[in-house]
């Protein structure tokens, strides 16, 4: 018996998991604050321990917040974690660690270069270039304006 597009599509939805939006979102709530929390919690730190500003404190919060995903990932933590919370485990710093550590560690036994070093890009090199034509813009943007504090 052969199926039609249309009828597998019914049928796949069919037995499809219900899914709990609210609870979804309540889950990555959570879990997103949480992680804003803890970053919150860095940030304080390096004010209090070595009397940095906010915007002092911004650089190695951001690179303690990285280390930790990047170790959480290593140690499969994150990846239950994000499958328990969904988007809440998004948060930028941490999510984008995230998915670069799941592609080097993913493609690592195909070697550094060719493995690791190509791989590593394929889901992370979006939101790069992303990032960077999007601050082109702004730029260009910010530059006709005018605006600014001069």
């Amino acid at each position: 018996m052969t199926m039609s597009p249309k009828e597998y599509k019914a049928f796949a939805k069919n037995r499809e998991p219900a899914r709990s939006v609210l609870g979804n979102c309540i889950r990555a709530f959570l879990v997103g604050g949480f992680i804003c929390l803890i970053g919150q919690g860095v940030q304080e730190f390096f004010m209090h321990a070595f009397g940095f500003d906010a915007e002092k404190a911004a650089n190695p919060t951001v690179a303690v917040m990285i280390l930790l995903s990047v170790i959480l990932t290593c140690l499969g933590v994150y990846d239950k974690i994000a499958q328990w919370a969904g988007a809440g485990t998004a948060v930028p710093v941490t999510g984008f660690a995230n998915s670069m550590c799941s592609a080097a560690l993913e493609h690592r036994s195909e070697g550094l270069v060719l493995g690791v070093g190509a791989n590593m890009f394929k889901l992370a090199g979006s939101v790069i270039v992303f990032g960077t034509v999007a601050a082109f813009f702004v730029g260009i943007a910010h530059l006709i304006l005018g605006t600014g504090g001069q």
